[in-house]
């Protein structure tokens, strides 16, 4: 069994949109619609009746979960939604016929009509690159190297991002770096993020659907 995911390190996590900007880039999003947003959690306060400047936030990244059992693949009258061999959840534009039931049925709100192309369209897992050996862009792009990629059946510590930049400089003994260079040295989230046990784990809500993404929060309130 295979289920490729994301995971992201909200803590590391500093809302600068790196991952939008290349999503939208990489796949021609459309004017108007994300694959990936970011959310603002907060400011909450950190305990009953606290007032700034004792209160917390997050950023959380949200797109398609590529849930184990996918309510939009349920309702599809057509088969166009559809769960392939890695787990990801995959959109056939032949088969769609636009009737939105899966943008009515989705959890999470993100999927949309292609206005121009009459199709539903949403996160593909960047499935162009995987297939190909190598990352999904918006874990390429991330700037705060919070956001990883694997195969959950596998464990979150397996999951791959881009190495820091001072890594990638010693590994060329300290020569400026090519994009190529940089993208091309990846460290597994179990060696690079702080530590965390079991409760920093965390999804987004289970409706039956089993959402594949996992989000690390440490010594924040949950707010997902």
């Amino acid at each position: 069994m295979t289920q490729n995911a994301i995971v992201t390190d909200l803590n590391r996590c500093v809302g600068c949109l790196a991952c939008c900007t290349a999503c939208k880039t990489v796949n021609d999003v459309p004017l108007g619609s994300f694959w990936t947003k970011v959310l603002r959690i907060g400011p909450n306060p950190k305990y009953e009746g606290a007032i700034n400047p004792d209160v917390e936030m997050y950023f959380l990244p949200l797109g398609c979960q590529h849930c184990a059992k996918p309510e939009c693949v349920k309702v599809c009258p057509t088969g166009a939604s559809q769960k392939v061999a890695n787990g990801s959840v995959q959109i056939d534009k032949e088969k769609c016929i636009g009737c939105q039931f899966c943008v009515m049925a989705c959890p999470y709100g993100v999927r949309y009509l292609n206005k121009t192309e009459k199709v539903v369209e949403k996160c593909t897992l960047c499935n162009q690159l995987v297939e190909a050996g190598s990352l999904p862009q918006c874990v390429v792009a991330c700037g705060g190297r919070a956001r990883y990629f694997g195969d959950l059946d596998k464990g979150i510590k397996t999951f791959e991002g881009i190495a820091p930049a001072e890594a990638v400089n010693d590994s060329v003994d300290g020569q400026s770096i090519s994009y190529e260079q940089m993208r091309a040295k990846h460290v597994t989230l179990g060696e690079s993020v702080r530590p965390f046990g079991d409760a920093d784990v965390y999804h987004l809500p289970d409706v039956g659907n089993g959402p594949s993404f996992r989000y690390i929060l440490r010594n924040k309130k949950w707010q997902g």
